[in-house]
């Protein structure tokens, strides 16, 4: 489905998150249901899980999808520069097989690095909410390849898509939309055919994508050492990873050798030894000390209450 790249909020609407968001600070958590799903505020489990593990939540965040492992791992950005796993959601559904999109209605999922920037996202998806990957990227294009409008999506079904629950891509969205309010001009997808270890590809060294994998596997190896996003290039009709080109005005074309280029070092993610303090629990809604519970029952209405409200049974 195509969208404008271009869409503002109402004013209205605006006004009614910012009040929304108040609402949600004393605890009157049922008014929530009344915004747009862009709008809304990350689910209370995710936040549950960015306060335990110390994540601010308008860090950059970065995402890896692996086709085997159904999985599709979001990674927040902290303090030292380094990302750190947030959390892996199921991948509800992806057509085709392993190995990247190589044309036009394959109806395969692609592989490869890919960035996101705000004008990817699309919040009047007819599949809850969405975001176009960049799919061709300059390397699919150096190779060829067609096809258009990949998206993330949430409805759990797919042609050529990663497809989610409408659940997980309402924290993805969401995720991505405050890292974007946070600063971050663009997200990078790191898209795998499985978990590239060793062992895994040593399993599909017949596979006639062997070269490729071991290509983006390059990537993979880089964050799996560092946690820090790669330097992504694209010359000689490969992935150029963690490489800054000998002179600063080199000519890159895709499709032809790569002009001379050094290596960056490579400073290795240091797993902390020092013991976190103990955290107490996240902090109570205001409106639990009133005995108040806020949610999706027919409210009653008390003199002097904050607003629509329910006793709690006991």
């Amino acid at each position: 489905m195509r969208y404008s790249s271009s869409w503002q909020v109402p004013n209205f609407v605006r006004v009614g998150a910012v009040a929304c968001s108040l609402a949600l600070s004393l605890g009157l958590g049922g008014c929530s249901q009344f915004l747009p799903d862009y709008l809304k505020p990350l689910s209370p489990q995710a936040s549950n899980v960015l306060f335990h593990k110390d994540m601010s939540w308008d860090s950059p965040i970065l995402i890896r999808i692996f086709k085997s492992e159904s999985e599709m791992e979001i990674w927040k950005q902290k303090d030292d520069g380094r990302y750190y796993l947030f959390k892996a959601y199921p991948i509800c559904r992806f057509s085709g097989k392993l190995g990247p999109k190589q044309r036009e209605g394959d109806r395969q999922a692609p592989e490869g690095f890919y960035t996101v920037a705000e004008k990817q996202m699309n919040p009047w998806s007819r599949n809850h909410l969405a975001f176009n990957i960049g799919y061709p990227n300059t390397f699919d294009r150096a190779h060829g390849r067609t096809g258009s409008l990949i998206m993330v999506h949430g409805g759990c079904s797919s042609i050529g898509c990663y497809a989610m629950t409408d659940e997980a891509v309402q924290d993805i969205y969401t995720l991505s939309r405050d890292a974007f309010e946070g600063g971050q001009e663009a997200f990078q997808i790191q898209a795998y055919p499985f978990r590239m270890t060793d062992e895994n590809m040593e399993k599909h060294r017949k596979d006639k994508w062997f070269d490729f994998w071991a290509n983006l596997k390059e990537g993979y190896d880089y964050f799996e050492t560092t946690h820090l996003e790669p330097k992504v290039d694209v010359c000689g009709k490969r992935y150029l990873i963690n490489a800054e080109f000998v002179a600063e005005d080199a000519e890159v074309d895709p499709r032809k050798d790569c002009p001379a280029y050094r290596k960056l070092p490579v400073v290795p993610h240091a797993q902390t030894l020092q013991v976190a303090a103990p955290k107490g629990p996240p902090p109570r809604p205001l409106g639990e000390a009133f005995g108040l519970a806020f949610g999706e029952k027919e409210p009653t209405y008390h003199m002097f209450s904050l607003g629509p409200a329910v006793t709690r049974e006991n």
